[in-house]
């Protein structure tokens, strides 16, 4: 995985400096989006997505883990938000809790499963944990199978945002966005995720070290679910439905495909890649299946000629000219 990720810039006062600029950058355009014309959907879709991709970074990038079963964690917060809202009737912060909650749960239940394994054999129990879960949920009486949970309420967050309103739940997705991206970007830049880089270099050093490495990849791994159902819990609102699509495991793989375009291990790589896959998929709608045909001739592109990704060619240029 080093490979990868030893040509980002390291971490520097100026570097981090850089960073929140480049932030404050972020959020302003992103601030500005409903005021410019562009379909408001289409981005929160797409913030719910790259706020996945950077929890999904989070476990690979930093922590040299590849899950192939994270969208379990988002099918997951998704049906439980969903059931607590239209069944339970919780008001929207607490159902976006509910679904976080269940994610973080199942973070350490399939955590303790897999953690302990390592390379592919890790990445192969992440996939049938994950496979396991949709047999589950296309079973499950609760999630109406194929047809999935419909017409969720969005009401009224904290009993003073109406969510129904477009521009307001713009904003509230924003701010949720922001902030589990600013807890990414701490966590990373924590003593805790200078420890996980060095696992993710070379965990034998870090053992001799003392460092109790599956302490370490099980919190990594339970944080980047946790994160990863706080998007499910959020896309809940702007879809207003729950599916097995989510849960499916060629969900995992677009995850997957977010991050590599974007950088992997780098911190803004997977919210352009999130934005690129997303973007493919509402505006060459119109090719039908060719989708799929045009992201594959896309990603093997990227692979063969931006082999750190667009955020990680872009960034290395910047290194080599200063």
């Amino acid at each position: 995985m080093s490979a990868l990720t030893d040509d980002t810039l390291p971490v520097t006062p100026r570097a981090m400096r850089d960073e929140m600029i480049v932030f404050a950058v972020m959020a302003a355009l992103l601030a500005v989006v409903p005021f410019t014309g562009i379909y408001p959907f289409f981005v929160m879709q797409a913030l719910c997505f790259a706020l996945l991709a950077c929890a999904f970074n989070l476990l690979i990038g930093y922590g040299g883990l590849l899950s192939f079963g994270h969208a379990m964690f988002l099918g997951t917060a998704g049906y439980v938000s969903a059931h607590a809202l239209k069944v339970w009737g919780l008001p929207p912060e607490l159902g976006i809790v509910a679904g976080t909650a269940a994610a973080a749960l199942l973070g350490l239940v399939t955590g303790y499963i897999s953690i302990k394994r390592q390379g592919i054999y890790f990445s192969m129990i992440t996939l049938a944990l994950s496979q396991l879960l949709y047999f589950l949920y296309l079973q499950a009486p609760f999630t109406h199978g194929e047809d999935g949970i419909q017409g969720i309420p969005q009401g009224h967050l904290f009993g003073i945002f109406d969510l129904s309103k477009p521009l307001v739940l713009y904003y509230v997705v924003l701010a949720g966005f922001l902030a589990g991206f600013l807890l990414i970007y701490r966590t990373i830049n924590s003593p805790f995720g200078e420890v996980l880089k060095s696992i993710r270099e070379n965990e034998p050093r870090a053992i001799s070290l003392g460092y109790k490495t599956d302490q370490y990849k099980m919190l990594a791994y339970v944080l980047s679910g946790t994160l990863a159902g706080f998007a499910g819990s959020l896309k809940v609102f702007v879809a207003q439905n729950a599916s097995l699509t989510d849960v499916h495991w060629s969900m995992s793989g677009e995850i997957v495909l977010m991050t590599l375009v974007g950088g992997l291990g780098t911190i803004f790589g997977p919210v352009v890649g999130a934005f690129v896959i997303i973007a493919m998929q509402q505006y060459l709608a119109g090719f039908g299946q060719w989708v799929t045909v045009i992201q594959g001739v896309i990603f093997v592109s990227c692979v063969l000629l931006f082999r750190r990704g667009l955020v990680g060619e872009l960034a290395h240029i910047l290194r080599r000219s200063l």
